[in-house]
């Protein structure tokens, strides 16, 4: 069986030190014999949730925007890896909208995307992951997981600053295309 990997980019910069590294993931993934289909979130129109509970009773998010094109893609993804730069402590505005919609994906069941399996991919201009406040963004992703009920199968992440400075760092690099490989042979959790 194939297994099909979303992976969601959050950087404002299609070529940035996160999106490298999530282009590693990819190759990792497909090496693996993975279908992966990658998402630049910032090319997207992605608007705010605007907390009228519209999908509590519907399941269907009633914000006309390019969600509606990605909520297929998280139901039949069998894994999402969501990669993005830190910005002032936490992953960037483009992800946090995309995760704020995923309001719509709860159920009177649970959450749609629970046993999914989930990969990080952070960057960060500081030289340490809590100074840089990294480490707010992993701590979130954990506590979000948790709660979905979606395992975190591999987290990445390291220092750069300059677009692209990343690909200098191959331990970094090579451990993001094993995430990749990790994300397609592991079991799914569906």
């Amino acid at each position: 069986m194939t297994k099909n990997i979303l992976i969601l980019k959050g950087s404002p910069r299609e070529n940035g030190n996160s999106s490298t590294l999530a282009d590693q993931v990819q190759a990792g993934a497909r090496g693996a014999g993975g279908e992966v289909e990658s998402v630049y979130l910032h090319g997207l129109e992605i608007n705010p949730c605007d907390g009228c509970y519209f999908c509590a009773g519907t399941g269907i998010c009633a914000v006309e925007d390019d969600m509606q094109i990605l909520y297929p893609k998280l139901r039949q993804a069998d894994a999402i890896v969501l990669a993005s730069p830190i910005y002032w402590f936490t992953y960037s505005a483009q992800l946090k909208l995309c995760i704020d919609r995923w309001l719509a994906l709860e159920t009177k069941d649970g959450n749609e995307l629970r046993g999914k399996q989930i990969g990080i991919v952070l960057s960060y201009g500081d030289r340490d992951i809590y100074s840089s406040g990294g480490i707010n963004a992993i701590h979130t992703f954990q506590s979000m997981f948790r709660y979905i009920g979606a395992e975190i199968i591999g987290t990445v992440h390291g220092s750069a600053s300059e677009a692209g400075e990343i690909k200098n760092q191959s331990n970094l690099m090579e451990e993001a295309y094993k995430l990749g490989i990790k994300l397609v042979s592991n079991g799914i959790n569906k």
